[in-house]
């Protein structure tokens, strides 16, 4: 970006610039253009799970209700290797 193109958007602001050119494009491009938006938005996100006291919890912690919530299938996948190297049912 050049001197003055730098210039041209610290005068009229970078959402300005953004918007009317946005307006320039058709509506299908417009919708890509949200979706991208919303993209950069979602990959942003960082979630995290902390204790009342503020300190980090673990994964395991913070999924602890789901743990042996599922009635069938093996109890522990680590502990049976054969398990896990059967194809998947259809």
């Amino acid at each position: 970006m050049g001197l003055e193109e730098r210039l041209v958007t610290r005068a009229i602001g970078l959402e300005q610039i953004i918007a009317q050119k946005v307006l320039t494009l058709s509506k299908e491009q417009q919708q890509q253009v949200l979706d991208f938006i919303e993209f950069l938005q979602l990959k942003s996100l960082t979630v995290e799970f902390k204790h009342h006291d503020g300190t980090p919890m673990s994964a395991l912690e913070a999924a602890g209700d789901l743990v042996g919530c599922v009635d069938s299938g093996p109890g522990d996948l680590s502990t049976n290797k054969e398990y896990l190297k059967r194809p998947l049912a259809e």
